[in-house]
């Protein structure tokens, strides 16, 4: 980040310093990166294969697509290999949903707030704040997070015993009311040249191979923002991206500890809305 006059090393130690944090997130999920080997304005791209000069010991899992072709993904699961994928220009983290002892089984669904053309990160705000009176209602807990770009991400936290099929259906319920309460500045369109630069809600993230960016990644922006986990109020209060980023993030977790706790312990069972 030349212009946050923040270093290659820089970058390293902020992973070495919330290792004990982001680590438990990111333990047997399989990862795909994106890189940026020149920062955050030289050229970036995905990686999801490990890369055949890799060390020996990273582990890996394999999974195979329906046609049998492989993919060998790199598990984040101790210090060392957190700080072998920071060496590797890898600015964003984005996990699976669901872990390698249950595949197709995810532990959290995510209701993905989008803004477009015409809504910004003010309308994600007041649209989570309108989930999580939806989750209130129905007694399921939620979890934001900011995203560090323009979007806001709730989590759910479930048992993992749901198909994505089912978990991406219990998003669209509530993304399907959502969209009848907003109609104005929401929208659950798939195709983006229909969506009328209304904030797009994303149920289809829950599924098999997508990924979502980690809670405590940063983001190739200026600032260094960081995608971090708030709380509701504030939320309420008025949270925004720019408040969060590498240089206060390690005194913010020092302070008030992983916010996204409840998303790894508080399972919840989601039969009801299912039915």
């Amino acid at each position: 980040w030349p212009d946050d006059d923040i270093t290659k090393a820089d970058f390293i130690g902020y992973y070495l310093e919330i290792a004990d944090y982001i680590l438990p997130h990111l333990k047997d999920r399989p990862m795909v990166f994106t890189r940026y080997p020149d920062g955050i304005y030289g050229k970036s791209f995905y990686q999801k294969n490990i890369p055949e000069y890799a060390p020996d010991w990273l582990k890996t899992w394999d999974i195979y697509s329906d046609e049998g072709a492989c993919t060998r993904y790199i598990l984040i699961n101790d210090v060392k290999s957190l700080v072998w994928a920071a060496n590797q220009g890898s600015i964003e983290l984005h996990p699976w949903l669901s872990r390698v002892n249950a595949l197709d089984y995810p532990d959290f669904a995510i209701f993905d707030l989008d803004p477009m053309g015409n809504t910004d990160f003010e309308d994600a705000r007041k649209i989570a704040l309108a989930i999580k009176n939806l989750l209130d209602i129905e007694g399921i807990l939620g979890y934001p997070k900011i995203s560090g770009a323009t979007g806001i991400q709730v989590y759910v936290p479930i048992v993992a015993k749901y198909s994505y099929e089912e978990v991406r259906m219990f998003v669209k319920f509530f993304c399907k009311v959502i969209e009848k309460t907003f109609p104005d500045i929401t929208t659950t369109e798939r195709k983006i040249s229909k969506r009328g630069g209304k904030l797009y809600l994303d149920y289809l993230q829950n599924a098999k191979g997508k990924t979502i960016i980690a809670p405590y990644s940063p983001r190739p922006k200026k600032g260094a923002t960081i995608s971090c986990p708030v709380t509701w109020e504030e939320l309420e209060n008025g949270a925004k991206p720019e408040m969060f980023t590498i240089k206060n993030m390690l005194g913010r977790l020092k302070q008030r500890g992983d916010l996204f706790e409840g998303v790894l312990k508080n399972k919840q069972h989601i039969e009801k809305w299912l039915q």
